[in-house]
């Protein structure tokens, strides 16, 4: 846990000016950003980066840049998209395939509603569908209603989290940055100086620290609303013609649902099947993140086999696999980045709520802008920490 104010002064050498403890999404990135810019950093990852026991995991992840969440998060996504170029033409890796995004919705709704706004503010050329339109340009969508329209993102796509992290690690490396693998943060103290961490193989000592661990942020910061969230992730195969789901023709989606609910998904690509889920689900379930259940049941997959029974129907009902995953809410949804109490040794970035990986180069960036004094790209100070202290 964080000490709120200075205690004792650190009294033994630096081991590096700066630390990123998790190196999922947001944490990788930043630690690439930092060791770009030549920073002397160390990375803490408890298990192997690319790993599967947090949120950063699962094949498939959607990209979109018209964000409904906050119309200051298009450049965020536009940031991450032009680091991700970058680091696949470092590494080799493929991380994002851009196919156009689909959101569907009532005029008026919340999804339909942010969407525009995003695209308003940033001058971005949007095509809007008529529910006609939408059943003959995506038959794979069942129960349109007459009201229904949709908006096209030409920006969005399917990223690869696990490539990702692994090419934004090994691009830190590359610059310099130190990996600290298989070593668990048990504490973070903030001190007279800057910041000891806690390990059970021995404390670390930094100038300033990074703290983006995910499911992990409420035990080390817990003065901050973060609360992790169990969340399985399902996949699908065609009923009957599987061209229909291929990723080109059935591409990223969100749709609202007459209840309120919100199921989002996207085609199937050569290496992965066709993904759906639900927005909320009654099984969501507040964890532990050491001791989740990691074992799948029917009752993970009984509300996205319903939905898909109903909205797609060209799809097995049933899941052809699954997988345990974890989300970080924040109380009002959005990300939490930024120093808490604008102290100088400690930064933050979590609070996802589901919606981080797109964003992650961008967010990592902006946390290695902070970190060393830099102005960010651009303005986040709707992410504040302080909003909830």
């Amino acid at each position: 846990m964080t000490s709120p104010s200075p205690s004792s002064p650190v009294t033994q050498p630096y081991d590096a000016d700066y630390a990123v403890v998790g190196l999922g999404a947001m944490g990788s990135h930043a630690f690439w950003r930092l060791a770009a810019r030549g920073a002397d950093v160390l990375g803490f990852e408890q298990f192997r980066p690319g790993h599967n026991q947090g949120s950063t995991h699962g094949s498939t992840r959607l990209f979109r840049t018209l964000c409904l969440e906050h119309p200051g998060l298009v450049p965020v996504a536009r940031r991450s998209l032009a680091l991700w170029r970058e680091l696949e033409e470092q590494t080799g890796l493929p991380i994002v395939r851009i196919t156009g995004g689909l959101m569907i919705g009532r005029p008026g709704s919340e999804i339909i509603n942010g969407v525009r706004e995003a695209a308003e503010v940033h001058g971005v050329e949007v095509r809007t569908l008529t529910a006609a339109e939408i059943r003959k340009e995506f038959p794979q969508h069942a129960g349109i209603d007459d009201e229904d329209v949709a908006i096209l993102d030409p920006e969005a796509g399917v990223g690869r989290p696990e490539n990702a992290v692994l090419a934004a690690t090994r691009a830190a490396e590359a610059a310099g940055g130190r990996l600290v693998e298989r070593v668990a943060v048990s504490g973070i103290e903030l001190v007279d100086g800057g910041v000891i961490i806690r390990t059970a193989a021995r404390d670390f000592t930094v100038r300033q620290v990074i703290v983006t661990a995910g499911p992990w942020m409420y035990q080390l910061l817990p003065s901050l609303p973060y609360q992790p969230i169990r969340t399985p992730l399902t996949w699908f195969t065609p009923a009957v013609d599987a061209a229909e789901f291929d990723l080109g023709r059935f591409p990223t989606f969100i749709r609202e649902l007459p209840d309120g609910n919100r199921m989002w998904g996207h085609g199937s690509d050569t290496d992965h099947a066709v993904k759906i889920g639900p927005e909320d689900d009654p099984h969501y379930t507040l964890v532990n993140p050491d001791e989740v259940d990691r074992s799948i049941s029917p009752a993970d997959y009984t509300l996205v086999s319903e939905l898909v029974s109903r909205y797609l129907p060209g799809l097995q009902p049933e899941p052809t696999s699954a997988a345990p995953c974890m989300i970080t809410r924040s109380p009002d949804m959005q990300f939490i980045l930024g120093r808490p109490h604008g102290d100088p040794r400690l930064l933050v970035g979590g609070g996802d709520s589901g919606h981080a990986f797109k964003h992650a180069s961008g967010l990592g960036e902006a946390l290695a802008q902070m970190a060393v004094g830099e102005p960010t790209y651009t303005d986040f100070t709707f992410t504040d920490p302080d909003r909830f202290l």
